[in-house]
């Protein structure tokens, strides 16, 4: 039967002291390189691997990090993912990703799972305004870091400046002449879906219109299936009142109603306009590519996940910070000038 070797196997093999094993393991560049290098060679020879979880153990914390969204089926999230992984390997750590389906229990269940764990820290897009579990990790000294979503100086955030965003999507619509415009995203308890509605109905207002001269169709998700939900809706209205451009509280919601529109024989965007939200790769791929407001997805994670470990390393220097990206309006081919000047 074979054993599993020890740092007192590693370091008789080296010849050297267990205080210069765990400096090789942990702080190797105190250690001089010829040393170094002979309790490597001693690590491979006795194919040793670390107990890391009795070193977490000692240290009160691991070396993982939570990252918990609202959707990972959403391609926006799958890069914003991408980009904090990717600073994450940087600084020697790894991520568990935790999908709350937009669900305060399943986001509740999360938090308490990775609190057991003592992770490095949290990373999370909150499905409300108010989440009690985060509080109580920052009680437990956790650092915890909110992404795709604002907060006050008490605790880093990274976000987008989405009323900003929205108004990018409406005035581009109203450059090109459309007068009767919809808004389809939800629900609006979604901080990102409110924020986009208010920064259409400014640039609305800033054309002289009334503040309810968009309509609003509110879903109850932000899926594909919500989106051609949306197109049936709109496609009952009669000619005369229907939009003649539609601003979609992401890429996914215009897809569908994309979907739906072509399924029915109505042209996009010479009988109506789309314009997206998010620029996910399938946006530009679509049969009619999307017009879309671009967000800095995976330049969202890394920077969240930069922030982290800025303040689990250093909690006491260490700053909150409020970083805000700017959004950028990406136009192709789903959006026209309105001939008919309704």
């Amino acid at each position: 039967m074979s054993t599993t070797a020890s740092v007192i196997d590693v370091a008789a093999r080296a010849g050297v002291s267990l205080g210069t094993v765990s400096n090789v393991l942990n702080r190797p560049e105190r250690v001089a390189p010829a040393t170094r290098e002979r309790v490597l060679k001693a690590i491979q020879e006795l194919d040793f691997v670390r107990n890391e979880a009795a070193r977490q153990l000692r240290a009160g914390r691991s070396r993982t990090v939570g990252l918990v969204v609202l959707d990972i089926g959403n391609p926006f999230f799958t890069d914003l993912a991408a980009g904090a992984e990717a600073a994450a390997v940087e600084a020697g750590l790894s991520v568990v990703l935790c999908n709350t389906n937009d669900d305060v229990e399943r986001e509740r269940h999360h938090l308490t799972q990775l609190q057991e764990q003592r992770p490095y820290g949290i990373l999370i897009t909150p499905v409300g305004a108010k989440t009690p579990a985060i509080e109580s990790l920052r009680k437990m000294g956790t650092p915890v870091v909110l992404v795709d979503r604002g907060s006050s100086r008490r605790q880093c955030s990274v976000s987008v400046n989405d009323r900003v965003g929205g108004e990018l999507a409406v005035n581009h619509l109203v450059t090109l002449g459309h007068r009767r415009i919809g808004f389809v995203g939800g629900p609006v308890g979604i901080k990102q879906v409110s924020e986009r509605l208010s920064g259409a109905r400014t640039a609305m207002e800033a054309t002289g219109f009334a503040e309810d001269a968009l309509q609003v169709v509110e879903s109850p998700n932000l899926t594909v299936a919500s989106g051609r939900a949306a197109g049936t809706e709109l496609l009952a209205l009669s000619e005369r009142r229907r939009p003649t451009a539609v601003f979609c509280a992401n890429d996914l919601l215009a897809l569908g109603l994309l979907q739906e529109l072509t399924r029915n024989g109505v042209e996009v965007p010479s009988e109506m306009a789309i314009v997206g939200y998010d620029d996910i790769d399938f946006a530009a791929a679509a049969a009619v590519p999307l017009t879309s407001v671009r967000q800095p997805r995976s330049q969202l994670g890394q920077a969240a996940m930069e922030l982290l470990v800025e303040e689990a390393t250093d909690p006491d220097g260490h700053r909150h910070r409020q970083v805000v990206f700017e959004p950028e309006l990406i136009v192709r081919e789903s959006t026209q000038p309105d001939l008919r000047r309704a």
